[in-house]
């Protein structure tokens, strides 16, 4: 497969190996946009589904396989239709198209298994949010908690703020923002976690408008990527490596990618030479 189909929001350009899916400026999504292009392996995928949208369209979904994709992973089915970088909406006058399109990626598929690994790149660090009660930022190798003294509860307030090694982590958690309940959860080795996230110094709460999806959960995708052990090398071999930076190239120079967007993607794929 070799090709290219833009649909509302996004465009999925189809490798020999690889879906790339690179957000429409100004009009993706908001976690789509801040995840940046994407690019899925075939081996990464599960299910391809078709099925009819709203207002004369229709969908194209993919189902990465479980523990492919460490954004997916982490937000462990809470996502909200219109947040899910995996769909793809085309007017139902391409429906034809869409199929044969769905079908060369069943034909792509190679296991629909648990993923040994993750086989889809984590959002990239550095990264900060702002929840309800504090700040959290993630340089790559350390999480910091920030309390705000309007929002922090006094069990936190009385902690200080906190820091965290990612090597001293066994995982993290992530409650969608619904209303005030949602949170971002990490788990420190050989730390009981208090039963309320709001007194635990481990938690950043979501709510109000604070600790947004599109910019909590690449968070915690990106720590959940950094703590996860035993992940095997992911260094790319050069003619793979080649053929990413020129589809990224074609991407930039259709005017789905930045100049800006296009070296960062270049260096990452480059670092993983």
């Amino acid at each position: 497969m070799e090709d290219v189909l833009a649909g509302r929001g996004c465009t999925w350009m189809f490798g020999t190996q690889s879906l790339t899916i690179a957000p429409d400026p100004g009009k993706a999504p908001k976690l789509m946009a801040e995840l940046g292009p994407r690019v899925i392996p075939y081996a990464a995928i599960a299910e391809v589904t078709l099925a009819p949208g709203r207002r004369g369209t229709v969908v194209l979904r993919l189902e990465p396989r479980r523990g492919a994709d460490p954004v997916m992973a982490v937000a462990a089915g809470q996502l909200k239709e219109a947040a899910d970088p995996y769909r793809l909406v085309l007017p139902a006058e391409k429906e034809t198209l869409a199929d044969y399109y769905a079908e060369e990626l069943r034909s792509a598929r190679t296991e629909r298994g648990p993923a040994p690994r993750f086989l889809v790149d984590a959002p990239p660090p550095p990264r900060t949010f702002k929840g309800w009660d504090g700040a959290a930022t993630f340089d790559g190798e350390s999480i910091t908690f920030t309390w705000f003294w309007s929002g922090a509860s006094s069990a936190k307030y009385a902690a200080g703020d906190q820091r965290y090694s990612v090597a001293d982590l066994s995982g993290v958690e992530w409650h969608a923002p619904e209303g005030a309940s949602g949170c971002l959860r990490l788990k420190p080795r050989g730390r009981r976690m208090p039963t309320d996230p709001n007194k635990d110094p481990a938690s950043v709460m979501f709510g109000l408008g604070w600790g947004a999806t599109h910019k909590s959960l690449p968070f915690a995708a990106a720590v959940l990527a950094a703590v996860t052990p035993d992940e095997p090398s992911r260094a790319l071999p050069p003619a793979r490596t080649a053929e990413l930076i020129v589809k990224l190239g074609e991407l930039r120079d259709a005017g789905l990618l930045s100049e800006e967007e296009f070296q960062a993607k270049k260096t990452e794929l480059l670092s993983r030479f």
